[in-house]
């Protein structure tokens, strides 16, 4: 499910995309936007069914070494236990996410050779290893070594980046998020279920969605009169001078202290610091906390920022 700090990364990354256009188009950049979040569904649906392709390959490889010319016995009498895992068979067979997969006209089909690579990795690395050599049964002790597979192996694995970074720009930053919600997904699987859940985007509030569509308009609506506030405070330094990326940050700050009276204006400022600090100099997070902490300061001051509720004075 997103959450907000994840929304104000992709609306940092369309502006940034914005103001270097020689022919910035807000109608542009708010499809873009939107993209960037059907972008994230798409990922996640993705990632499930990168581990439903595991147990395809399992079982491939299992039929592939009982007709071998001359099987060993442990191909005539496999170790079972990683294909019969229950909640990956839930997710193998899950009627939920191929519907999800066929709207939304995705899947794997294109990258057999990555899935081979990742499978073949998969049965080398020591959480796959330790499960099947494991004498211990039962659906928790298959879920949390599924869990493990993915977050330690699955989307830890060369290939799999490499086909990640290819497929779309945005993906590199939904990852973390991405997999933490498939992560929840498998822990929700109970031992009686025969389908899996997905997980929405958006809380049913629409709250968020809404915060993502205010903060854009805003930080637009508002860019000339927060960009003269930004040079007044930044009194010594040249606007063209200061970070493309940290002037972005600020009118991003700005608008979001101005447009929502019941978000904290410390959140709003630890917020945008810690995005400088990922995304912009080392120096930026001082500067950034600097200017706006002033402007705040000013703007509480004369009522251009007002926050209503308890304990949102501060």
């Amino acid at each position: 499910m997103l959450n907000r700090r994840q929304l104000r990364i992709k609306l940092l990354h369309v502006l940034y995309g914005y103001y270097q256009d020689e022919n910035p188009d807000p109608v542009r950049a708010h499809k873009t936007l939107e993209h960037s979040v059907q972008k994230m569904q798409e990922l996640y649906v993705l990632l499930l069914l990168l581990i439903g392709s595991m147990q395809g390959m399992a079982i491939d490889r299992i039929e592939a070494g009982r007709k071998k010319r001359l099987p060993a016995p442990e191909d005539l009498n496999p170790n079972t236990k990683f294909v019969t895992n229950r909640p990956l068979r839930i997710i193998a067979n899950s009627r939920n996410l191929q519907k999800a997969s066929e709207e939304l006209g995705i899947g794997w089909g294109d990258q057999q050779e990555m899935l081979r690579k990742v499978f073949r990795g998969l049965l080398e690395h020591e959480e796959y290893v330790e499960y099947m050599a494991s004498e211990e049964r039962g659906f928790r002790h298959d879920r949390e070594y599924l869990t493990r597979m993915f977050r330690k192996h699955m989307i830890q694995n060369e290939p799999f980046e490499d086909v990640l970074e290819d497929k779309s720009i945005f993906w590199n930053d939904d990852l973390d998020l991405c997999a933490s919600m498939v992560i929840k997904t498998i822990k929700t699987i109970r031992e009686e279920d025969d389908d899996v859940e997905l997980l929405p985007l958006w809380r049913e509030d629409e709250d968020d969605r809404q915060f993502m569509e205010t903060l854009f308009q805003n930080t637009l609506g508002q860019a000339g009169e927060n960009e003269e506030l930004i040079t007044s405070a930044a009194a010594n330094w040249d606007l063209e001078r200061i970070a493309l990326i940290d002037r972005i940050l600020m009118k991003m700050a700005l608008a979001e202290a101005r447009s929502f009276e019941s978000i904290p204006l410390k959140v709003t400022l630890n917020e945008y610091i810690e995005l400088s600090k990922y995304y912009s100099t080392e120096k930026s997070s001082g500067f950034i906390n600097g200017i706006l902490d002033q402007l705040f300061n000013e703007m509480k001051a004369d009522k251009r920022i007002v926050k209503v509720g308890r304990g949102l004075l501060d």
